[in-house]
């Protein structure tokens, strides 16, 4: 049998390494940074958006001294920007 050659096993470490800390480095980049951007944004406006929605339907359907609209609308941004917060960070860890 061979003996297993050691600077190999060097070269395949810093190999590696080297590919780590590319990925860590894109991870970082700008392109990356506005795509969370915009999972954010959308994950505040879409439950604000369909609470809008849902509270002007209710308002037509049962008017009364409630606005379902602004009621809607406040859950709606609360949800959202919960959810943001869950996201980023667990995007961070």
């Amino acid at each position: 049998m061979a003996e297993p050659d050691p600077n190999r096993m060097i070269r395949e470490v810093g190999a590696k390494q080297n590919r780590m800390l590319k990925a860590r480095a894109a991870k970082d980049s700008f392109w990356s940074s506005l795509g969370v951007l915009g999972v954010v944004g959308w994950s505040v406006a879409l439950p604000t958006l369909l609470g809008v929605a849902l509270g002007v339907f209710l308002d037509s359907r049962w008017p009364g001294r409630t606005s379902w609209t602004i009621t809607l609308l406040f859950a709606g941004l609360v949800l959202g920007c919960v959810n943001a917060w869950i996201h980023l960070r667990g995007d961070h860890r």
